[in-house]
């Protein structure tokens, strides 16, 4: 079955159990919305203006905030308009721009995660030598890799569901994924399959070098007490971050492609925005009351616009 791009239209069926309480979502989600780009925009503009955060462990941070902003954003928006609205529908080029706006937040957040433990790891187990590896150089390609790898990743993938004609236009979810519209396919999706392994199995060893690097870290710090409260501070949220990105997204892959489809909507609505809502809003909130640094440039900052106004 051949399809126009400019005829097809998805239906989006993960609001189908939340009709009668549409008003309630939407404040609630707004609010949150609000709040998760106030306080990553609020950690950024802290960074950026106190030249003590000029480190680059602040800067990977600032990153990572800069991708939570971008990964609310891909979802927030379409989702309060279908609270809004009596149809939940969003045409295949917006589901597609969708896919990988979401996905490169994905990709990126492991992957400035990845930099962020390397950052920690050269940090604390070398510490005589870490100003010589972190030069200004290496930590603008540090900044630079996430982001070109991410939107490498979310091409191939682009290139490879839009050749797809589809047979179907429902979807179970709250927005696109790659799975859902690629299990709407009338011809064989074998190679769509063998790439999501390929990423799967990537981003898995990423994970598995951020655990060895914590190995490390963690070897070094039992020597030291002083080490111990730097980890304490430093390592910690970043441990808090990782595993709590990692459980959401894990969670999502393996329920959207095994999980069961007669399952309440309400589970499954929960499991696949998880990754999208829980890292972005609890990022800035861990790294801000856990380093005592950002805590004291953000009252700070706060405390000149107070006595600004005042």
């Amino acid at each position: 079955m051949e399809n126009s791009s400019r005829e097809i239209v998805f239906f989006l069926n993960g609001l189908n159990d939340t009709k009668s309480n549409k008003l309630i979502y939407f404040s609630c989600s707004f609010l949150i919305y609000l709040f998760t780009i106030f306080m990553n925009i609020t950690l950024v503009v802290t960074v950026l203006l106190d030249r003590v955060l000029h480190e680059p462990m602040y800067i990977f941070l600032c990153n990572l905030c800069v991708n939570g902003i971008y990964g609310a954003t891909s979802f927030y928006p379409k989702f309060l308009l279908d609270l809004l609205s009596e149809s939940h529908v969003i045409s295949y080029n917006a589901c597609l721009a969708q896919i990988c706006l979401v996905y490169t937040y994905v990709f990126c957040q492991l992957s400035n995660l990845t930099v962020m433990a390397y950052d920690r790891y050269a940090a604390i187990c070398k510490p005589l030598q870490y100003h010589s590896i972190m030069t200004q150089g290496k930590v603008w390609k540090l900044l630079l890799v996430p982001w070109l790898l991410s939107l490498c990743e979310t091409l191939v993938g682009y290139i490879l569901i839009a050749r797809l004609p589809l047979c179907g236009f429902k979807i179970d979810k709250l927005y696109c994924t790659n799975w859902d519209v690629v299990k709407l396919s009338c011809i064989d999706t074998s190679v769509n399959n063998l790439y999501g392994y390929l990423l799967i199995i990537a981003h898995f060893i990423q994970a598995l070098l951020i655990v060895i690097s914590y190995f490390h870290i963690i070897r070094t710090c039992v020597r030291s007490k002083a080490e111990q409260n730097k980890f304490m501070e430093t390592c910690l949220p970043h441990v808090i971050t990782l595993t709590t990105f990692s459980l959401s997204a894990a969670f999502d892959v393996l329920y959207a492609r095994y999980g069961s489809s007669s399952s309440l909507q309400g589970l499954r609505n929960f499991f696949s925005i998880e990754y999208l809502i829980i890292p972005p809003l609890l990022d800035p909130l861990i790294y801000g009351l856990k380093l005592k640094q950002i805590r004291r440039s953000v009252w700070r900052l706060l405390s000149r616009k107070v006595s600004a106004l005042t």
